[in-house]
């Protein structure tokens, strides 16, 4: 019986992600593009030096009135910079080929024009609770422009799938690929290392907004550049093979029958699939996930944090997950996985261990334990704020104890059918936020002009 229930969620899944959203982000994303003339372009300069041009760790306090921009955005990379940089891409380079990453980065691209417009949405519907917090997403700016209860059902069918796909069922998919990679790097038991990544979780989610902004503005750009460092070490050591490597990524993008090895046997379909199906999936533009962050950044006009919600987006593609593809393109490792059918993780501890040796796949677990943890955090925030829209804040204390329960249990078991349900309402969540976005792209349109001309 649950093998068939798991057998049609797989189907509904691979309909909704491979083919429905596939069209409907990245037709999103090229609507967005044009209406706000290409402002991922425009402002890109402008955006990268609000975001680093006074970088600090250590930003102030978040609180009632939200937290810093930077904070926010911090808090949305958390969430995007995850098991998708490394296992996601892997995943799309066995199974499209090199090929796959160059739709990655077109994804990517028109992404960073939709998540503009969900961050520009998010900051103008904020409000605030009961008790005085900034609270914000996709569900206010739902019901503000569907009144009524067509507006209303469909901000609870969101804010049910948000806390079912990242809140609970996301969360035990995490702690289960850190649980699993430590086992098989260091031998260390499974129902250890849950206890320990549930112990700090429920240390970060009982402090509240101010913990958690403190957490990630100090843990992602820390993590980023550990990873960073460790694949431009292995980039270097196989230096000789990186021009082939780049190169494989636009033939297999277009001609892939002119690859050598395994690959060749790859289709412009398959790479064109596996690419904006894993890209998407991993930096989350148009989900409906990351408003939530970026509403309670304390800034002065919305258009400010819709530039820095694009640079989430450029890091986590065109940086993060672009270094894990030619890691494993220049290790020279690619081929044998396609031919043995290994995917996920176990491709990028093979690819490090050419540089690394031994070493190599542990690295991997202690980069995969940053990543997956700060989603986590930042996977429960967000799940966080659509129990405060469904319930008050009353809901939340409970809520947390459970994400607890549900992340130490998620780290026993791995149940296939919990994973496909967490894809599949992964997926599901982003069909009324993008019929809010299409609705609101004239507001979008018109603040990007106006503050254009500031």
């Amino acid at each position: 019986m649950m093998d068939a229930v798991n057998n049609v969620i797989v189907q509904i899944s691979d309909v909704v992600w491979n083919y429905l959203l596939l069209f409907l982000l990245v037709g999103t994303g090229i609507f967005f593009t044009i209406r706000t003339r290409f402002v991922q372009v425009r402002r890109f300069k402008t955006a990268w030096m609000r975001v680093f041009g006074g970088f600090s760790l250590k930003g102030k306090k978040a609180g009632k009135d939200g937290m810093s921009s930077f904070q926010a955005l911090a808090t949305a990379i958390a969430a995007q910079v995850g098991t998708g940089n490394i296992a996601g891409c892997a995943t799309a380079l066995v199974s499209g080929g090199p090929g796959a990453i160059f739709w990655m980065w077109l994804a990517a691209f028109f992404g960073m024009a939709t998540i503009y417009g969900e961050a520009v949405l998010a900051q103008k519907s904020k409000k605030r609770d009961e008790n005085g917090e900034v609270v914000g997403g996709p569900v206010y700016y739902i019901t503000h422009v569907f009144k009524g209860g067509f507006g209303r059902f469909l901000a609870v069918f969101f804010a049910v799938a948000v806390i079912l796909a990242l809140g609970f069922m996301g969360n035990m998919v995490q702690s289960n690929s850190i649980s699993d990679a430590f086992y098989t790097a260091f031998a260390i038991p499974r129902w250890a290392m849950g206890l320990v990544v549930a112990l700090l979780a429920a240390f970060i989610f009982l402090g509240g907004i101010s913990r958690i902004a403190s957490f990630t503005e100090k843990v992602v750009p820390v993590m980023a550049a550990l990873y960073l460092c460790g694949a431009l070490i292995v980039l270097i050591m196989n230096i000789g093979n990186l021009p082939s490597a780049v190169a494989s990524i636009f033939v297999g993008a277009f001609c892939p029958r002119a690859l050598a090895g395994s690959a060749a046997g790859m289709t412009v379909r398959m790479a064109m699939r596996y690419g904006v199906a894993r890209g998407l999936f991993s930096n989350e533009a148009g989900m409906g996930s990351t408003p939530h962050a970026h509403a309670i950044a304390d800034v002065k006009d919305p258009e400010e944090q819709g530039e820095v919600a694009m640079i989430g987006v450029f890091i986590d593609t065109f940086v993060v997950l672009t270094m894990t593809a030619l890691v494993i393109l220049s290790s020279g490792v690619l081929d044998e996985m396609i031919d043995a059918g290994t995917t996920g993780t176990p491709v990028a501890q093979a690819a490090f261990a050419t540089g690394f040796k031994g070493f190599g796949p542990k690295f991997v677990a202690v980069c995969l334990l940053f990543f997956a943890f700060s989603t986590i955090i930042g996977w429960y925030f967000f799940a966080r704020q659509n129990v405060k829209y469904l319930w008050g804040a009353k809901a939340v204390l409970p809520f947390s104890i459970i994400v607890v329960a549900f992340v130490f249990l998620g780290s026993l078991l791995k149940v296939e059918l919990v994973w496909n349900l967490s894809d599949l309402f992964n997926g599901l969540m982003v069909i009324p936020n993008l019929i809010a976005l299409l609705a609101l792209s004239g507001v979008v349109a018109k603040a990007a002009a106006e503050f254009r001309k500031k």
